[in-house]
């Protein structure tokens, strides 16, 4: 597999991360045998870092550091909250033009391979921006009414939580099309059985950062993913 390269120096390069994909081998998918990790050190023939992580299903701008101290710096602008990252999303409904999430997410947790959480730990702070692009109504009697609405969105994250920004949409009664966690398994089945739709419409399309080492910003965006945009295309958000 070639990963589409968004933008490399001597220090960083960031991929457009396919739907799918696993950013490093984990025990919570022990079946899968591909990684963007270890695809993108064969295709540069060279050791590369994660900075970050994006969730297998989604799609889009996906960081790694070409040295330990990369790594380092690039980590600690991610902890400071010194990154500016923005999603498009498609949801259940109809939002606000705009809005603020402002709540508090619990510390998820597979029980089978990770440490349980702290009895008493308290949420951690979590706010997501976002703003509504286009809106739309099908013909598709999914639940109790004869039509269903959605909505194509920009979130932009202030924090970096689990799962933050399918949980904050659900949260506000939005959930995410496609999401099989925290989404509406009613519209998730019609889109993947009618519209041929199999993967989380959330797509990770620009983030903004500071240069550890060079005066400058690197600034990196990723398409709408062509099956994204069918998907969008199919219900009246995007022509």
């Amino acid at each position: 597999m070639v990963l589409p390269v968004l933008y490399h120096d001597a220090h960083y390069v960031a991929i457009d991360k396919p739907s799918g994909l696993l950013v490093h081998r984990t025990y919570l998918d022990q079946r899968e045998r591909r990684f963007a990790l270890q695809c993108l050190r064969d295709q540069l023939g060279r050791l590369v870092y994660p900075i970050h992580r994006l969730d297998k299903p989604a799609s889009g701008v996906l960081l790694f550091a070409l040295h330990p101290e990369a790594a380092q710096r690039m980590t600690s602008a991610f902890a400071e909250k010194a990154v500016e990252k923005r999603y498009l999303a498609i949801v259940r409904g109809h939002p606000d033009d705009a809005g603020v999430i402002d709540h508090p997410l619990k510390a998820l947790r597979d029980k089978r391979f990770e440490s349980p959480v702290a009895a008493g730990t308290p949420p951690a702070p979590a706010l997501t921006r976002y703003r509504t692009l286009a809106r739309s109504e099908c013909p598709f009697a999914i639940s109790k009414y004869p039509t269903s609405r959605y909505a194509l969105v920009e979130a932009e994250t202030e924090t970096g939580r689990y799962h933050q920004v399918r949980r904050h949409f659900n949260h506000i009664h939005h959930p995410l099309i496609g999401d099989q966690k925290h989404g509406d398994y009613r519209h998730n089945r019609f889109f993947r059985e009618q519209l041929g739709c199999d993967r989380l419409l959330l797509h990770a399309a620009w983030m903004r950062v500071a240069h550890p080492f060079e005066e400058r910003t690197i600034e990196v965006a990723a398409p709408m993913p062509a099956d994204f945009a069918a998907i969008a295309s199919r219900i009246g958000l995007i022509a």
